[in-house]
């Protein structure tokens, strides 16, 4: 086993959510809208460990839900009386352009979680392998 120095969760989370890599903090995750770089291109670190699959979307749909929601019974329990119309161009307007904005910041802020959990190979650059001596049958008495 080998000891590995601690890596702060908050920073590299902000990192990730920032779209910058979780290491240096200075070279972009992404090379396109959700595309992970397979290394940063700053300081070399490589991020095609990551294993965000389905959670981005899951928490974004959850976060823009709430929003949403929130913003849809705020309306209506003030007696705006807004015509439908109006809720029908503002409220999926809003759901969309959440959506597409806080995808990746999300995404990105799971990779950094990833990354300073040493989870899916991120601890491979730090630790060097550790190997067991090999094994002798007793000698017979």
């Amino acid at each position: 086993m080998t000891a590995h120095t601690a890596r702060d969760k908050w920073q590299s989370i902000k990192r990730g959510f920032a779209g910058r890599c979780p290491a240096c903090g200075e070279g972009r995750i992404f090379h396109a809208y959700l595309k992970v770089s397979d290394a940063c291109p700053a300081c070399g670190e490589e991020l095609s460990h990551h294993r965000a699959d389905d959670a981005p979307p899951y928490f974004t749909i959850f976060i823009v839900g709430h929003v949403v929601g929130a913003g849809i019974l705020f309306v209506e329990e003030r007696d705006y009386f807004w015509p439908l119309w109006l809720h029908s161009l503002v409220w999926p307007a809003l759901t969309i352009a959440l959506s597409l904005w806080l995808l990746p910041r999300v995404k990105g802020a799971l990779i950094g979680l990833q990354w300073a959990l040493r989870m899916h190979g991120f601890d491979k650059a730090e630790a060097a392998p550790a190997t067991l001596p090999p094994q002798t049958a007793p000698s017979p008495p």
